[in-house]
């Protein structure tokens, strides 16, 4: 596993063994995310439609201690079929950003991957703090422990769900 450490951008990468169309395939399956979700704040994921291009949009159900139970509502902003997806979550019904200015703090998911080698793909996962506002950014940076814990257990569930097979 190899990371980055640019701030507020927290990237991991991690080899797996599958294709990279296998795995886009759960990647654009917002059904399948709590069961990738290293956070452990996933709880119920889109409806179930797969993620077709950039302008898709898909709700996650969330819960966070300090939030409660809320919900996301992320726009594909990449798309390239087995190869990038990302999306911007912003805040939706319950969370308590949903309804104030500046709701839309402009994150980023990004998932890229690279084939290396006979059915195995490099998979890098990005959280994308650079278009945060200052204070959120802070947030990033001083907890880049706990953004790499996640990424690093998000990548790990994702190898052992093509380990499986």
């Amino acid at each position: 596993m190899t990371s980055t450490t640019g701030e507020p951008v927290v990237a991991l990468s991690r080899r797996i063994g599958a294709p990279a169309g296998d795995i886009f395939r759960i990647l654009a399956d917002p059904g399948r995310h709590p069961d990738l979700d290293g956070s452990g704040m996933l709880r119920h994921g889109g409806s179930g439609v797969m993620l077709s291009g950039v302008g898709d949009v898909f709700v996650m159900r969330m819960h966070y201690e300090r939030y409660g139970d809320y919900e996301m509502n992320n726009h594909v902003v990449e798309y390239e079929p087995d190869r990038r997806i990302g999306w911007e979550p912003r805040p939706g019904r319950g969370h308590p950003d949903a309804s104030g200015p500046g709701a839309a703090w402009g994150h980023r998911w990004i998932f890229d991957l690279v084939p290396h080698g006979a059915g195995t793909t490099v998979v890098t996962e990005t959280f994308d703090g650079s278009r945060l506002p200052e204070d959120k950014r802070a947030e990033v940076v001083n907890g880049r422990a706990w953004w790499q814990a996640q990424i690093a257990s998000t990548l790990e569930r994702l190898a052992e769900l093509f380990a499986a097979r």
